[in-house]
């Protein structure tokens, strides 16, 4: 076995996946594929931005989860997808309601070396394709079939056109994932394709600096759940917030999570100096490259 040992002025590099709130053991090897990706990528001396980006690929991948391939559909049957990464330095990039590519976090990494945070719609799937990104078809047969489900039940008068109430959405929602390098730098990465019943043009806290994700000198946030309530409440930038005051990234998102309304499913993972945390009100399948959450 080759000696990991650090060099010295280096720190253990962390990595953290989710597969989104509502996500169970049926999917957790998607989480711990993800995780070993992104790892490989940290082992080798690269960036916490990259070794994010190699996870979240993976997860985008699987059309088993609601991100990339297998994203959920609009309630007029198209999928329009959101992503954002975030950097230590507080370097950003994302795309909402973007549609046809196949890996919305690689399009949120080319925003971020442009000046600008955030692009939408179909100005962001014209930046992708001026980027090289190929036109690329998201629908799964699972996907359409949870469309058929949805839409038979608002013929029957069981469901409005969209949600009204969390408890009509069908969860599984944001993918992400958190890091921290040898040089003890940050970085924060989410993709989704947002909740069922959606109106077209909705646009969750994913893509959102702040809500879904934040990254910066102190640590990296991801949170995944019901966008609107995150949003509302900030919630990655109080976790963040948290661990910038010296509080364990455990207790931040322990925090972050008791902020939300009872019944509103939440989960978040966190990479800090001091090591990670994971929590959730709901189930949650998640990957850690760390045994311990001290380190």
């Amino acid at each position: 076995m080759k000696n990991r040992a650090r060099l010295p002025g280096t720190v253990r590099p962390i990595l953290v996946t989710h597969c989104g709130a509502g996500s169970d053991a049926s999917v957790q090897d998607a989480a711990d594929i993800a995780g070993a990706q992104g790892l490989a990528v940290l082992r080798r001396g690269g960036r916490a931005l990259d070794g994010v980006v190699a996870s979240i690929v993976v997860l985008e991948d699987d059309p088993r989860l609601n991100a990339g391939t297998g994203s959920r559909m609009r309630i007029d049957g198209r999928i329009q997808m959101d992503a954002a990464l975030m950097d230590w330095d507080l370097e950003a990039g994302a795309v909402a309601a973007i549609e046809n590519v196949r890996n919305p976090i690689l399009v949120a990494k080319d925003v971020l070396r442009t000046p600008h945070v955030l692009l939408v719609g179909s100005d962001a799937v014209a930046f992708a394709r001026s980027q090289g990104h190929a036109p690329y078809d998201p629908v799964t047969p699972e996907s359409r079939r949870k469309l058929d489900e949805s839409l038979a039940k608002i013929r029957e008068g069981r469901l409005p056109p969209y949600a009204r109430k969390w408890r009509d959405i069908d969860l599984h929602g944001t993918v992400g994932a958190v890091a921290r390098d040898r040089r003890g730098h940050f970085a924060a990465g989410s993709s989704t394709g947002g909740t069922s019943f959606m109106m077209p043009g909705r646009v969750g806290d994913t893509p959102i600096l702040g809500s879904g994700l934040y990254a910066g000198p102190h640590g990296a946030v991801s949170v995944t759940g019901i966008g609107e309530e995150i949003m509302k409440r900030i919630l990655a930038k109080f976790a963040y917030d948290r661990m910038a005051e010296g509080v364990h990234p455990q207790s931040a998102v322990d925090g972050a999570v008791a902020q939300m309304p009872r019944g509103v499913s939440i989960g978040a993972i966190a990479v800090g100096r001091r090591g990670w945390g994971e929590a959730s009100d709901a189930r949650m399948a998640f990957y850690s490259s760390a045994r311990r959450r001290t380190l």
